[in-house]
């Protein structure tokens, strides 16, 4: 039986349905919640055995990329956000998603406006360097061969944290740019909190799941794509 993935939705998202159709292809149940559907019935998320915050610019980015989102997930449903990634089940938040997840507390450092002043809308290269996360375990391996290209879109992409060798040590540090579009810290791109199980990334992997995505017009190698990650945080899902 594949696993219940909810993807949580909220005023201003755009990314729900791409998110859905990788959760599908890689072997998943997808199904787009509501946010105010989950904080009127917070005890629905036991009943999903993986959580994905879609990206987009919830609540027109209020006080924030992702702030009032993340304010009103944990006030209403952070217990059970909680008790969710108690229970050994990953979730996952792609850009205002990441936003998201690093304003609920839930992941480390926070996301500051892009280096640049501008947003910035393009393809990146990723490597994922050896790691705790559930999300790209394994792929350090492979990007040796053939890395993760995704593009990015967003204007508060930078990532910043003040002890970067404290987050590496931990093995915190998910996914880096081969050539930094924002100017985060240490090329960072994506971190995962100290299980392993929860992972926020700015780019969008999502968009890039099938070959014919990839701007070279003639297709991408299958080990670059974005598909993989969403491959792996299925494989834990499904025990």
């Amino acid at each position: 039986m594949n696993p219940t993935a909810f993807v949580l939705a909220a005023p201003g998202t755009n990314r729900d349905h791409d998110v859905s159709l990788a959760l599908k292809m890689a072997g998943a149940d997808p199904r787009v919640v509501l946010l105010d559907e989950l904080l009127h019935r917070p005890s629905m998320l036991a009943g999903a055995q993986m959580l994905v915050v879609a990206g987009g610019f919830s609540y027109a980015d209020s006080l924030g990329a992702g702030r009032m989102f993340a304010l009103r997930l944990m006030h209403g449903a952070g217990d059970e956000v909680r008790a969710f990634i108690a229970a050994g089940k990953p979730v996952l938040g792609i850009c205002n998603g990441f936003q998201v997840l690093t304003g609920a507390g839930l992941l480390p450092g926070a996301l500051a406006h892009n280096d640049s002043g501008q947003f910035q809308c393009r393809w990146v290269t990723l490597d994922a360097p050896a790691s705790t996360c559930v999300w790209t375990q394994g792929l350090d391996d492979l990007v040796a061969i053939e890395a993760i290209d995704c593009p990015i879109a967003h204007g508060e992409g930078r990532y910043v944290h003040p002890d970067l060798d404290a987050l590496r040590r931990a093995g915190q540090v998910a996914l880096t740019y081969r050539s930094n579009p924002n100017g985060s810290a240490g090329d960072i791109a994506g971190v995962c909190d100290p299980t392993g199980l929860v992972m926020g990334l700015m780019p969008h992997p999502e968009n890039h799941v099938i070959a014919r995505q990839h701007p070279n017009g003639s297709g991408a190698p299958s080990g670059r794509l974005g598909l993989q990650i969403f491959e792996r945080g299925v494989r834990r899902a499904a025990g």
